[in-house]
Order: C-alpha cells, then structure tokens, then sequence
C-alpha cells in the first residue's frame, strides 16, 4: 500500500484527521481484516472528530472564558446546595438552545464563576458560540467603546453569541448609563440568545441594583427573569478548604 502519498494527498486536501486514523490504521495488524467500508468508516471517524475537537478550541479561544473548566470535574459533594439533577440537565445545553437563560447566585467563593465557565465550555463542545464577560469590565468596555465609535459594533458581538455569561453582577447600583447598556443587551438577546448571569445578590433584590428608574428596572428584569432556570448557592466559600483555584 503507498501509504506516504496517500497520507500527503489526505494533507493537501485539508483532510488530517483522517490521515492521522490512516496512519494509525496501517500500523495495527487487526487492521487488515477490515473491509474497504470498515477501513472508510473509521478513518472518516477521525476526521469528525479531529474538526468537533478544532471548532470547540476555536469556540473556547474566542469565548475568553475565566476558568478552563469542565462539567465532567464538578464537585457535587461541596456542601453549596448545588442540585446536582438540575445542573446535568443544564450540562445538556437544551436551555441554550431553547434560548432560556440562567440566574447562578450566592455568596463569594462558593464557585459561581467556575460553574458558569463549565457550563460555557460544555456549549463549546456543543458548537454553540459563547461569550465571556465581567460586568464591571464589560461597562468600562461599554463605556470606552462610546467615546470612539465602537458602541454599536460592541453590542452587535455580543447579540451573535448563543450564550452570553456576565459574571460578578453587583452589588452597586447601575448609573444610568450602564442602566441602558444593560437594557441594551437584554432586548438583543430577548428570545434571541441565552444569558447566564452570576451575582452575589440574590435575584429579589435585583430590582433595586439596576437603579432608581422603574421602567427600566421592569423592562431589564422581564426580559432576564421571566423564563430563567435559578440555581441559588450557599455556604462558606470553597476556598478555605482547597489550595487550588479549580472551583473558585
């Protein structure tokens, strides 16, 4: 078998992953009990899996996601009433799909970011495209991209993301300018794109947080609460017990 330019015409059609199954399947003797289908098949594996793998880094690249978190790494032993059911069901990434959003909540240090970049790096896998964001960053963000022209271009990136983390919400109030930065976002996204949101503030008193304008308040939460799944942590934080920021 010319094994040496099959492998350089695989290569040159942009096709490596399934020279790198081609190689390894030469070089296994059970190999040569196979069919023509069955030698096809599996190298053709390797190339789906090769591109899955490419566009989940490529997602994650562009997602800048806090933690290089997993699903698979959870600790539901922690005593942070995390109800493990529920954050599985969310590890399927339906709710992405569905365009619900999700409020993670508790007090600092029981993992709120972590879980969140978990969730995030799940939907990479999933080829859905994420975005990661601190809020306090975000604002300034916002607020720079104002004063040169980006404002719009900056919102738009973030409308496109299938699943928008803001991190570390609260608890000072919103000026106003960050009240309508953030109605912004929401109306982009409202039953366009999924929000997970983490804070320390439980959701009650969100209310107040966004600032002294009613409507904007009213108009914010209904776009973000009304079809959101909640998980409210508790607990002390995580890190006085690990030496390890896996789960911060």
């Amino acid at each position: 078998m010319l094994t040496h330019p099959t492998l350089d015409q695989l290569h040159a059609l942009g096709l490596h992953g399934m020279a790198k199954g081609f190689k390894a399947l030469s070089a296994t003797p059970e190999a040569d009990a196979l069919s023509h289908a069955e030698w096809l098949g599996l190298i053709l594996d390797h190339e789906v899996t090769t591109r899955q793998q490419k566009r989940c880094e490529t997602r994650a690249k562009a997602a800048k996601l806090r933690h290089p978190a997993s699903v698979e790494d959870v600790d539901f032993r922690a005593a942070r009433g995390l109800d493990r059911a529920l954050f599985l069901k969310l590890a399927s990434c339906d709710w992405i799909r569905e365009r619900r959003n999700l409020l993670l909540t508790g007090p600092c240090g029981v993992g709120k970011s972590w879980l969140a970049c978990a969730l995030g790096h799940r939907a990479c896998r999933e080829d859905l495209s994420v975005l990661y964001h601190r809020v306090p960053r975000l604002f300034a963000a916002l607020d720079l991209a104002r004063s040169d022209g980006r404002y719009s271009r900056l919102l738009r990136s973030l409308a496109r993301a299938k699943l928008l983390i803001l991190d570390d919400w609260g608890p000072e109030a919103l000026t106003g300018e960050q009240q309508r930065d953030l109605l912004e976002i929401v109306e982009d996204r409202y039953d366009a794109g999924s929000l997970l949101i983490t804070s320390q503030v439980p959701v009650e008193n969100w209310y107040a947080m966004i600032g002294s304008v009613p409507t904007l308040a009213d108009a914010i939460l209904d776009r973000v609460v009304h079809n959101a799944y909640r998980i409210n942590l508790t607990g002390e934080s995580l890190r006085k017990t690990r030496h390890t920021p896996a789960d911060a």
